[in-house]
This record gives structure tokens, C-alpha cells and sequence, in this order.
């Protein structure tokens, strides 16, 4: 089932310091006027302080915001119920067991129903629908970010289980060296790498790849070692699943020049073909692509869509 041309939906985009909102037009694959407002969220904040600030950013779209609104936000998450099941993740404790779906119905502007999403999910379809993997029946996709999302689609569709597909589509499942991959490969994970190698208090991922393009051997030490670790562990996956494009978003995917051979040099440690056989990208819209997959997905979405792998 593909999307109705012409019509809008309202989107909201949250992470753990901000949250953005959009209106996307359904026909044109683009933001309405291409524009996106954001404003900061405390992911630490209470409820009512998180539920503000959403609110907040939401009233910045001026004007014929009436219809469905969609919410594109990390789990773990009771998405069907829109009631937040957060617990020591970090962010978002606040949330545990809070009626999300309610309050923003109660609370944004022209509101007439409230849809929520995976934030991978939704940008890996956003990336499929509009992006960088246009065109492509098999698509894998992963965001570098707090931990290590993933979406595994065939023809539009999400996929949970089957060939190369890790327990409910979530890579983050997975171990390395006996471990979650997540304790290799997010933002805490680097700057601990980077801790351990320095003897000093690590600063922010953005630093740490700033200081590896100047040369600090360490820097670049910890994304080589966490990335070549991540295409390993991807590497076997992919040769199951056999996409022919993995798109690579997210905060940390922002460091490209840093992540890209070691993700290429781990998966073809898992398998030589990998390099031949799959597009390995960013993505083309990595800001717009979680409010353009979030609305799609509003407006598509059917239970058939995610369904084991029948391919």
C-alpha cells in the first residue's frame, strides 16, 4: 500500500537532547515549505517538562497542522500503546509507563489522531522512500547514535524475523567479544575507549573525531577498533539477509570519513563478497529522513508490513 498523493501529516522527531517537528507532504516526498523546527529537550526531565517541550516545538508549525500527527522516538517503547517502558537506558525514565499517546493528543494543536514509531524504523523507511536507498527492493539500515539502532526492509516492508534478521529486527541483540554490541559501539562505549587509552576524562564524540582528523592516534584507535569490531558483527547478517544497500545514519554516522573504511575492512573480515555486493552509504537525508519515514508510515502502514522475511 503505498501513501495517498497530496495529503500532510505532522511529524515529531524525538531524541535524548531535542526534538524536531515537520509537516510532510505525502505527494512531493518532501517537508512542506522544507522546513523543520527544533527545539532542546532534556531527556533526564520530568513528564510534564518532556511532554512541554514537545508540545513547544509542535506549536512552531503556523497554521493547517489539523489531521494525524506522528512521533518518531528511541524504545523501548510500548509503540501500539504509546506508553513509554523506559528503564535505565539513560533517558527517559521519566516516561515509564506515562500515557504518551494521550497527553499529545490532549495537547497538540489540531490533533486528530497520534501515531508512534521506532526512530530507526523510521528513518531507515524515510531513507527507502526519499533517500539513499531509493530504488532498492532489500534495504539494511543502522544508526550510530546513544546505541546502535536498526531496520531490516524488503519491498517496504519492515522485517522482525527471518534470514539474516537479528531478533526483532534489532541489531543491538547482538554481542561482540562476549558482550552487547552496544558496549562497543555507541557514545558511551567511545568515550570509554577513549578514556582507557588516554588516562583522561573523555570528551564529547565530536571532539574525539576532531582530534583523530588532527592526528591523535588515540582518537582514531577507538573508532577503528569500534567500527572494524561493528562490521563483524554485521557481516553475517548481511550475507543472509543480502541487501543491496546498507544506509548508515545517526549522530555518529556524521564522522564518515572515520567510520567508513573500518566498517568496510570488518564486514569484509566476515565476508570477502560484502564490499562487491552491497552499497554501503550514508544517508542522503539524514535529518529529514526520521520525520519523512515517521509520516509515510502514518499514512501506509498496514500489519502486514512487518512480517517475517518471505523472501
Amino acid at each position: 500500500m503505498r501513501p495517498g498523493g497530496g495529503s500532510v501529516v505532522s511529524v515529531l522527531e524525538v531524541g535524548g537532547t531535542h526534538v524536531t517537528a515537520a509537516r510532510v507532504d505525502i505527494g512531493t516526498r518532501r517537508l512542506r515549505s522544507g522546513r523543520s523546527f527544533r527545539e532542546p529537550l532534556d531527556g533526564d526531565g520530568s513528564a510534564e517538562e518532556i511532554l512541554s517541550a514537545l508540545v513547544r516545538c509542535a506549536a512552531r508549525l503556523s497554521g493547517g497542522s489539523a489531521g494525524p500527527w506522528a512521533v518518531a522516538l528511541p524504545g523501548p517503547f510500548d509503540y501500539e500503546r504509546g506508553i513509554g517502558r523506559y528503564e535505565g537506558v539513560g533517558k527517559f525514565d521519566a516516561l515509564r509507563g506515562f500515557d504518551l499517546r494521550a497527553a499529545l493528543t490532549a495537547s497538540l494543536p489540531g490533533a486528530t489522531a497520534v501515531s508512534f514509531w521506532n526512530d530507526a524504523d523510521a528513518f531507515v523507511l524515510g531513507e527507502w522512500w526519499a533517500g539513499a536507498a531509493r530504488g532498492h527492493r532489500s534495504v539494511a539500515g543502522i544508526t550510530l547514535g546513544t546505541g546502535v539502532g536498526s531496520c531490516f526492509l524488503r519491498g517496504g516492508r519492515i522485517l522482525r524475523h527471518g534470514p539474516g534478521v537479528p531478533p526483532d529486527g534489532r541489531l543491538h541483540t547482538l554481542r561482540y567479544a562476549g558482550k552487547p554490541i552496544e558496549e562497543t559501539v555507541s557514545r558511551r562505549a567511545l568515550r570509554r575507549a577513549y578514556a582507557r587509552a588516554t588516562g583522561a576524562s573523555p570528551p564529547d564524540v565530536r571532539e574525539i573525531a576532531r582530534r583523530a582528523r588532527q592526528g591523535d592516534r588515540a582518537a582514531a584507535g577507538v573508532f577503528t577498533a569500534a567500527f572494524t569490531a561493528l562490521g563483524r558483527v554485521l557481516g553475517p547478517p548481511l550475507s543472509a539477509f543480502e541487501p543491496t544497500v546498507l544506509v548508515v545514519g545517526g549522530a555518529i554516522a556524521g564522522a564518515w570519513d572515520l567510520v567508513a573504511e573500518p566498517l568496510r575492512a570488518g564486514l569484509t573480515e566476515a565476508d570477502p563478497a560484502l564490499d562487491r555486493r552491497i552499497v554501503i552509504t550514508p544517508a542522503l537525508r539524514p535529518a529529514q529522513a526520521p520525520l519523512l519515514g515517521a509520516a509515510y508510515l502514518a499514512r501506509s502502514h498496514t500489519p502486514a508490513q512487518e512480517e517475517r522475511d518471505p523472501g
